[in-house]
């Protein structure tokens, strides 16, 4: 990733006229990074997407961080959050800082709005549940297990269909691209990957509406949001071309890489940002040295803080952890397994565990908001002289 895409209908040559039924023209927006040097893509509307009919400020995000208190590692039972929602007003944060912002949404409704992430890339891990992300790029359809990646600038609402839907959102400040040990010098996914252009799903078809009337996106820009109301349906693309899209990878797709003896977390390594990395851990078969211990090695976070939010399974290294748990493991002090987990793991020959982690490299804050969701007892869990905490 990224490689190159088109859908719908674009002239033969770029900043050339291209005219509709009526003789028209379409109007022409190329949307890239990195000022004109980064990837891009081109759009072809039905009107211009400057045409406003007004503009509203709805105010700052409310994100209010913890005071600063003691280190230590951090446990968010997010199945206790029982708030539903849509895609964007129905997020509640857990964790951020200048980078990233991870937030967990009991996905209910459908947004009755469209939105766009004027700050940077967002990613939509798919917990539960079915639905379509509806893009002007087009339309994807989500299951179960997916990354959703939607590129900064895009305008796009999300439709659950009926029952249980839970998402991980992950907001950046930056790009979101795959790892760049795994990309050759023209982009291109190499043989060691543990994924590959095969696996990725782009918009499947690409909806044009011409409908006019008062059509709402919100805009997030910095910690402010924005409403702009447009006159016409801000889904109005006849055509694009390009390499800058949303698109989706199942972690079911990822390839697990394994060993003779335990390998370190950057093999589970999907996705990269500014100052953080994303990693899956998926099923897979254990370290077959014979002398192997499959459970993870105590180990210092010396540069990064480390989350883990659980999926599915039982998680090797852990003890009463919950599926929707979010640890936060923070640079400065070591941790690992909870006692016992190490023995226990001698001998197996497999782990179906699924869970996703950011690692981000500047510290990361609690949102108090969350602390209605910790559990208190985590920081002493690995302790054996501590009354009250299991040792075994």
């Amino acid at each position: 990733m990224p490689f190159y895409h088109r859908m719908g209908r674009i002239p033969h040559k770029r900043h050339t006229q291209f005219r509709n039924e009526d003789g028209g023209l379409y109007r022409e927006q190329v949307m890239g990074t990195k000022g004109f040097s980064g990837i891009q893509s081109i759009l072809y509307h039905h009107s211009a997407p400057t045409e406003l009919l007004r503009a509203e400020y709805l105010g700052a995000l409310d994100i209010v961080y913890e005071e600063p208190g003691a280190l230590g590692y951090r446990h968010f039972n997010t199945s206790a959050h029982r708030e539903k929602g849509d895609a964007v007003s129905g997020r509640h944060y857990v964790v951020g800082n200048d980078d990233v912002l991870m937030a967990v949404v009991n996905l209910t409704e459908q947004m009755d709005y469209f939105y766009r992430n004027g700050s940077g890339d967002e990613l939509l891990f798919v917990h539960c549940g079915t639905g379509i992300l509806e893009t002007m790029f087009g339309t994807l359809r989500y299951r179960p297990g997916d990354y959703i990646v939607i590129p900064i600038g895009t305008i796009y609402r999300v439709v659950p269909d009926p029952g249980q839907s839970k998402l991980l959102v992950i907001e950046t400040s930056s790009c979101i691209s795959t790892p760049k040990r795994y990309r050759n010098e023209h982009g291109q996914l190499l043989e060691h990957s543990p994924f590959c252009e095969r696996d990725i799903r782009l918009p499947e078809t690409l909806e044009t509406y011409t409908d006019t009337g008062e059509f709402e996106v919100r805009t997030k820009v910095g910690g402010n949001l924005h409403a702009h109301i447009y006159g016409c349906h801000p889904l109005n693309v006849v055509g694009w071309d390009g390499y800058l899209y949303p698109y989706i990878l199942n972690i079911g797709d990822f390839e697990p890489i394994t060993g003779r003896i335990h390998m370190p977390p950057p093999i589970h390594q999907t996705f990269e940002g500014h100052n953080f990395v994303i990693c899956s851990f998926v099923p897979r078969m254990y370290d077959y040295h014979p002398q192997a211990i499959p459970t993870p090695y105590f180990h210092s976070n010396v540069d990064s803080d480390e989350v883990l939010y659980y999926v599915e399974g039982n998680f090797m290294s852990r003890k009463n952890i919950n599926i929707g748990s979010v640890t936060l493991h923070p640079a400065g002090i070591p941790h690992g397994p909870h006692p016992g987990t190490i023995e226990a793991g001698i001998g197996k020959t497999e782990t179906k565990e699924l869970a996703v982690m950011l690692d981000t490299f500047r510290p990361l804050k609690v949102v108090k908001a969350a602390h209605a969701m910790e559990d208190k007892n985590y920081l002493y869990s690995w302790s054996q002289r501590r009354d009250g905490c299991d040792s075994q």
